[in-house]
């Protein structure tokens, strides 16, 4: 742990981890500069996310990811119950609609009671009793899985800290980063140079990026995935009742498409998962030569392409331009869903790190140098376990 010494800390990236940093300082006494790029909290992963409260099921036991889940779990609900943020703890179903997703069930339910999390194996018959209308031979039941407004929670993080008297920049970016010639750091806006004891990069999408800026070398490099969303016309909403996830396939990086209830009564169905043209890329026309040029000279995105780009990749392609692609993959879990049920609703992109031999970062990935802290992997459930995240993060500062 730290000294309890009062620090001036910048903290990069306004969003959720980095919103929630901030608080974690300043509830802890240090004064607080938050700078963000946009011209408002939580512009891209936070604000485009499925707003889904994760159990941490999913993890490795012992992980960071499993254990700050978990925790996070109860204490981003808590967070939300005392100010006033909308969610709501409704559970969600994981579907086998074959025998052979049965052993990967089991071992999902193993993972789930390794992790502590409250779930149970049931039959087909108890599954509809949850969702009338899936599709399965068994299931297991996620009973603290929820949805929650997160950028509600991101209002009400600054509301927090506007009243704690932290200074929070909108449109204000991170240009230049060096050490102090006193000792801390200094961070170039291209307006003025701003000074502090210490800082912290948040900044999600770019965090690879204010690393390096930073003088560090970073051993992950951010790719960019995006995630696209259908939903649920209105008529057709009752046919999904909670959340029902397929169980995931081992070998591959993502969860794969899921319905969810959302807490207006909507239905999202997706992600699918492509690469994004763009860091901050949410539809195909969404171009940098900045991004992809780097992609292009990352050894590790090559190693990556080889091992997933067909058929694995091009069927996420696919998928992307084609609806009746998009609802049939919705259909294995939810038969009565029909190409003419659902309409495109946006996307999301992933900051998923990279590294040079083509594995992503499993784990959240934090590093440290002299007076600073990178958060350089933190997809989801990082919004989940934003106050756990932050709980780590603010005794390494």
């Amino acid at each position: 742990m730290r000294s309890n010494d009062r620090k001036s800390v910048l903290v990069v990236g306004g969003g959720i981890i980095g919103l929630a940093v901030a608080w974690e300082l300043t509830r802890r006494g240090d004064r607080v500069t938050v700078l963000e790029k946009e011209d408002h909290w939580a512009a891209h992963q936070t604000g485009h996310n499925s707003n889904v409260v994760h159990a941490g099921l999913y993890y490795k036991p012992g992980s960071f990811k499993a254990k700050m889940s978990v925790a996070g779990n109860r204490s981003i609900v808590d967070f939300a119950r005392e100010h006033g943020v909308g969610f709501e703890v409704c559970g969600k179903l994981v579907v086998a609609t074959s025998e052979a997703e049965l052993p990967a069930l089991n071992v999902l339910a193993e993972r789930a009671e390794a992790n502590g999390v409250p779930a149970k194996l049931v039959s087909q018959a108890e599954a509809l009793e949850y969702e009338p209308e899936v599709a399965c031979v068994q299931a297991l039941r996620v009973e603290s899985t929820g949805i929650i407004d997160f950028p509600g929670v991101c209002a009400a993080l600054v509301r927090l800290l506007e009243d704690a008297g932290a200074e929070l920049r909108l449109n204000t970016p991170a240009l230049g980063i060096r050490a102090g010639s006193r000792g801390g750091v200094e961070v170039a806006t291209g307006q003025e140079v701003l000074r502090a004891d210490a800082l912290v990069n948040c900044a999600g999408l770019q965090s690879d990026r204010v690393a390096r800026l930073a003088g560090l070398t970073p051993k992950a490099r951010i790719v960019p995935f995006r995630g696209e969303y259908f939903e649920l016309r209105p008529e057709r909403r009752h046919l999904v009742r909670g959340l029902i996830y397929p169980v995931p396939d081992p070998t591959l990086p993502f969860l794969g498409v899921h319905l969810t209830r959302m807490l207006d009564g909507s239905v999202h169905a997706g992600p699918n998962a492509v690469i994004a043209l763009r860091r901050e890329g949410y539809r195909w026309r969404d171009f940098s030569a900045k991004d992809l040029s780097e992609v292009a000279r990352f050894s590790g995105a090559w190693r990556l392409a080889k091992k997933y780009a067909y058929p694995i990749g091009l069927d996420e392609v696919l998928r992307s331009f084609s609806k009746r692609r998009f609802a049939a993959s919705l259909a294995k879990l939810v038969p009565a869903v029909q190409t003419e049920d659902i309409v495109r609703h946006g996307s999301g992109v992933r900051a998923q790190a990279l590294l040079p031999d083509g594995s992503m970062v499993d784990d959240f990935l934090i590093e440290t140098a002299p007076n600073q802290v990178h958060v350089l992997n933190a997809p989801s459930p990082a919004a989940t376990s934003a106050l756990e995240i932050a709980k780590h993060v603010a005794a390494a500062v």
